[in-house]
């Protein structure tokens, strides 16, 4: 049984709620109703959102496994080029950026970490990372840059880093992050890193953020420019000082069925010196927490998705968010 359906069991005969703040799509964007377990084809690995189209993310597939316990064996685990399952075990403590190159799934085993570093995927696509701890990186712990596609960021925990969880950028597309944790660290998800790149980005940076728990971790949840449609459901946003969406740059985002509590600032368009976004809002749950900015027109979502209740999302994301919380 899939994880998914795990989490959907739990919610048998929920129906969607709407409270706090339900608008319709504007634009060019349609309305979609959320999908019963019934009508949606579940994925055996629980997949879902940008990251199954263009051929689907399937990482190494059924290849060899290596299990690795150094940052050296790791960089030459994920550099080579054929299809490979890399399992990290115990503590790895190194440095920079370790570039993974396609094809690659990357797990990381029970109590394992990765403590200084972050991995890069440059211009390569089918990767899946899951179930790793990153802790005190000193650049970004996962970078997705120069036209990667078809990544799956899944069950991760990152905390106390230097600079972003997980920066996708610079053409990148076809990507799900999902149930991943964020704690104790201030810049967590930016997408599209210039507001002078949109040559490269525009028609790009399709990313579906779902399932994550962002625990008082500052700012960008993410941080959007110029992606359109870019998918942000049944994330948590607890306790966030700094804001939780925002859309920049005719950049179109869709924020769904979310929970926020105690985050003055759930959503808004623009963001320093960027020009506003299209963002639209529906079906959140907004406790102690601020009404938002909406506007704009956002691209119909392309993909079918079970969708969580957003009285659901607490619990359901408390539970099942971050490293540890599935068996690989």
């Amino acid at each position: 049984m899939s994880e998914r359906r795990r989490h959907l069991g739990l919610l048998a005969g929920a129906g969607l709620l709407a409270v706090a703040v339900a608008a319709g799509l504007t634009g060019a964007a349609q309305a979609q109703s959320p999908a019963s377990e019934s009508a949606v084809p579940l994925a055996d690995n629980g997949l879902y959102g940008w990251a199954t189209q263009n051929g689907g993310t399937t990482g190494a597939g059924g290849a060899n496994t290596t299990t690795v316990t150094s940052a050296s064996a790791l960089t030459t685990a994920v550099g080579q080029t054929a299809a490979r399952v890399i399992r990290i075990s115990g503590t790895i403590s190194c440095s920079g950026m370790i570039r993974v190159r396609s094809n690659k799934t990357i797990i990381g085993n029970a109590g394992s970490a990765l403590v200084g570093c972050g991995l890069n995927i440059n211009g390569d696509r089918n990767v899946i990372i899951r179930n790793v701890t990153f802790r005190n990186w000193n650049d970004d712990a996962i970078n997705v840059q120069e036209s990667a596609t078809n990544v799956w960021i899944d069950h991760n925990s990152f905390s106390n880093g230097h600079d972003g969880a997980v920066d996708i950028k610079r053409g990148s597309d076809f990507i799900t992050v999902s149930w991943n944790r964020v704690f104790n660290h201030d810049k967590s998800m930016l997408l599209g890193h210039s507001d002078d790149n949109g040559s490269q980005d525009i028609g790009h940076l399709r990313v579906t953020y779902h399932h994550n728990y962002f625990d008082g971790s500052t700012q960008r949840h993410p941080r959007v420019r110029f992606g359109n449609p870019v998918h942000v459901y049944n994330n948590y946003y607890r306790n966030n000082s700094g804001y939780g969406v925002a859309s920049t740059e005719n950049a179109g985002v869709l924020v769904e069925a979310n929970s926020f509590e105690n985050v003055e600032d759930p959503f808004h368009r623009g963001e320093g010196d960027s020009g506003p976004g299209g963002l639209v809002a529906r079906n959140n749950l907004l406790v102690n927490s601020g009404s938002g900015q909406t506007g704009g027109s956002v691209a119909s979502i392309p993909y079918s998705y079970p969708l969580d209740s957003a009285s659901s999302v607490k619990s359901i994301v408390q539970a099942g968010a971050g490293a540890g919380k599935i068996s690989l």
